[in-house]
């Protein structure tokens, strides 16, 4: 019979007691720690203010855009130039009356309470005018790389410079300044929405519609049929206000909370 050293043995022991006793703390670690939760869709206020000016918005904007569409075909820099505050207002206005800012309780994606676990009261919920004010700083920043984009998508990049940075306004306005105002910084959800992992909702459908509306704007340019709105860029910009709206409908309604990972 081979002879056991008792001090080994007694080492092997307390370490496997050590173990032991080690595991169920890890494992209780490993419950207590939540999962991150998943960007949910934006839901619009429930107040009836809110659902009435969710439908009435799209209208006026489509109204305005119907309405100077001719001054588009004749000076493109001067109509999308004048028609630029009023869409901005309107984009402001939507977002004070219909979505959540950045850091309500109603902008925050809710979490399943442990049992024993309290729900902990609000913080008095966010800044207004410091939302605004970042959504529109951020706005106007993020312009200048969507030119860049338009460039490495065969805009002109010496010429029209202040046909394609309207335009590049105009989308920045429309499409990403709803979702600073109700996503802010947070790098998980650009994340979702950059690699077209958000949940539709009206702000995504927008930015969405927006985008795809401008790239398919630019389809009829190059054709050879010689039409005054041919011309740099007013089928890019009827294209990204045809979009944003039907993005907007569509990820409003039947595709809300669809998607997303």
């Amino acid at each position: 019979m081979p002879l056991v050293d008792p001090v080994t043995m007694s080492s092997s022991i307390v370490k496997s007691a050590a173990a032991q006793a080690a595991a169920p703390q890890s494992q209780a670690k490993e419950k207590e720690t939540p999962a991150a939760p998943a960007l949910q869709p934006v839901q619009i206020k429930p107040t009836p203010a809110a659902q009435a000016a969710r439908h009435g918005f799209p209208a006026l904007l489509a109204a305005i855009f119907a309405v100077r569409f001719p001054a588009l075909v004749d000076d493109p820099v001067s109509a999308m130039l004048t028609t630029l505050p009023a869409v901005a207002a309107i984009q402001l206005a939507y977002a004070l009356v219909c979505l959540p800012a950045v850091g309500s309780s109603s902008a925050k994606p809710s979490r399943k309470l442990r049992p024993g676990e309290k729900k902990k009261s609000g913080d008095g919920g966010p800044n207004l005018p410091v939302t605004i004010l970042v959504s529109l700083l951020l706005t106007t920043f993020i312009t200048p790389a969507l030119y860049v984009a338009f460039v490495c998508f065969g805009a002109p990049a010496y010429t029209y410079v202040s046909h394609t940075m309207l335009a590049c306004a105009n989308l920045a306005v429309l499409t990403l300044f709803p979702l600073f105002y109700v996503h802010g910084v947070d790098g998980a959800a650009w994340s979702a929405v950059f690699s077209a992992g958000a949940p539709w909702d009206e702000t995504y459908g927008g930015y969405i519609g927006g985008f795809v509306g401008a790239w398919l704007g630019a389809v009829p340019i190059p054709l050879d049929w010689d039409r005054e709105w041919q011309k740099w860029p007013v089928t890019i910009v009827a294209g990204m206000y045809g979009g944003y709206l039907l993005g907007r409908v569509l990820g409003g309604t039947v595709l809300w909370g669809k998607g997303g990972r």
